[in-house]
């Protein structure tokens, strides 16, 4: 956090009224200037020289949301705010007081409320299973072993944003145990990865198995992309409207080699 020291002042400085609040964010930051003004509350009229940026720090940095602030006076009648936020990769539900609360999650398991971001941006985010929270004063402690959840999102916006967008849930149930980690998507299709693996390659192979798949009558399917060239896939056909349909026993289905799906950047 930066100041200007009292010492450097012009003595006529000391007493000028701070008119001007400017707020700089990093990239894809979403607080704004009525937020910096809620949370700052800045009395009428307030000289300058008078405002403790120490204490202006502490009510940015109690939300949860804010990673860094600084705040540095600019003479003679300026405030300059800079904020780094976090960025959410996915929501997670919980009970705060008896009541369902949704938070917000960040690359590294930070959990946070989240304040100013679009509704269809929140829309978007998978939700986090299989996974117990720890309290953590008010909050929760991070997530323990987000890094490698977050790292299959990203390589799943960047390559594969048709895939992400079906994309209900992730759990982390067995991340820990079996270094994988199951996504759920909005039909209820199961899809295991490995997090020992390259997000990549299992994309690609998820998208050539859509496709293969897309033609096969069924309400849902597990597929393992765990055991490398040969994916075990599970599929669960329509039920008959006189009797519940068992799922059909896995089968196997071997890539073709050596040509390697291209996914491309789906919009």
């Amino acid at each position: 956090m930066l100041g200007t020291s009292p010492k450097h002042v012009p003595p006529v400085a000391r007493t000028a009224t701070l008119r001007h609040l400017e707020l700089k964010t990093s990239a894809g930051g979403v607080l704004d200037q009525a937020w910096l003004e809620r949370t700052l509350a800045l009395p009428r009229n307030a000289a300058l020289m008078e405002l403790d940026l120490d204490q202006l720090c502490a009510r940015l940095l109690a939300e949860s949301q804010v990673v860094s602030a600084s705040i540095t006076r600019h003479f003679p009648d300026r405030l300059t705010v800079r904020l780094t936020e976090r960025v959410p990769v996915a929501r997670v539900r919980v009970e705060l007081g008896g009541t369902p609360r949704d938070l917000l999650v960040d690359p590294q398991g930070v959990i946070f409320h989240g304040v100013g971001f679009e509704p269809a941006l929140l829309d978007s985010l998978p939700w986090l299973s299989g996974l117990t929270l720890a309290p953590d004063g008010a909050g929760f402690q991070p997530i323990a072993g987000m890094a490698p959840v977050a790292q299959l999102l990203a390589d799943a916006q960047f390559s594969a944003l048709r895939l992400y967008r079906a994309w209900q849930s992730v759990s982390l149930a067995r991340l820990a145990s079996d270094r994988e980690i199951e996504v759920t998507t909005k039909n209820g299709t199961i899809v295991v990865f490995s997090a020992r693996g390259d997000y990549f390659v299992q994309l690609a192979t998820l998208d050539y198995l859509i496709e293969r798949l897309a033609d096969t009558p069924m309400t849902r399917a597990r597929i393992d992309l765990t055991l490398g060239r040969n994916v075990p896939v599970m599929i669960e056909p329509p039920a008959p409207a006189e009797s519940g349909a068992a799922p059909r026993p896995a089968s196997v289905i071997s890539l073709p080699s050596p040509t390697r799906p291209n996914l491309g950047k789906s919009t």
